[in-house]
């Protein structure tokens, strides 16, 4: 394994409800593909849409289940027939209560963690000490309702401490993933709006999927 190789910024698709949007994140080489769980949320799929949307994830492409405040019995419902390979705790979800229906899917977890206007970097230390049961902490921009909403936050409130944990979302496209990636050093990037077909929620661009992924190589090589 080469130098470049342990650097190398992993990269997430999220909000994918569609089977050529799916093959396309492969085929552009997403370490990871997410699909939404949140009924209100626009990016939603079914239990059988997800079904036959992972047909299409080959091995070491992990498919990540992202769940709002979901309740033990639907993450059971959804993980007894989806294969998600992670699962993502999107809304107010305990430190217990992650740990609970992550117990329940027999898989691990990310915590995503809401960066506001008035954050400091302690609080993000402090949310990542009482999520340390997680495999990463997904650092998203505070919106009304729950991600998606594709805005920036102030990347200067990361903490050098997360290293490995951090994972990047909120607002990132491929005209500033770059640009964070050379702020932040986070372990992987998400993005979801970003890539998206202006004005189409859940409906992915392949030219802004394949630009987004360009961006984030082309920050890794330098």
């Amino acid at each position: 394994m080469t130098d470049r190789d342990l650097h190398r910024t992993r990269i997430k698709l999220c909000g994918l409800s569609r089977q050529a949007d799916v093959e396309h994140a492969v085929e552009l080489g997403a370490d990871a593909v997410g699909f939404v769980f949140y009924p209100p949320s626009p990016r939603s799929v079914s239990v059988s849409q997800a079904v036959e949307l992972t047909r299409y994830v080959p091995p070491l492409v992990s498919s990540v289940g992202l769940f709002v405040n979901a309740t033990p019995e639907w993450i059971r419902e959804v993980t007894s027939v989806v294969p998600l390979t992670l699962l993502q705790f999107h809304g107010d979800e305990t430190p217990e209560q992650c740990a609970e229906l992550a117990a329940i899917a027999g898989l691990p977890y990310w915590r995503a963690v809401r960066v506001g206007p008035d954050a400091a970097a302690s609080d993000l230390l402090e949310s990542s000490l009482n999520y340390a049961a997680a495999d990463g902490i997904l650092l998203d921009a505070l919106v009304e309702g729950f991600g998606g909403g594709g805005r920036v936050f102030d990347w200067s409130f990361i903490p050098t401490d997360l290293g490995h944990r951090a994972v990047l979302s909120g607002g990132l496209n491929a005209q500033n993933v770059s640009e964070a990636i050379r702020r932040v050093r986070p372990y992987a990037v998400d993005v979801s709006s970003g890539i998206e077909v202006p004005g189409a929620k859940g409906v992915k661009d392949p030219a802004r999927m394949a630009a987004f992924v360009r961006a984030v190589r082309a920050a890794d090589a330098e």
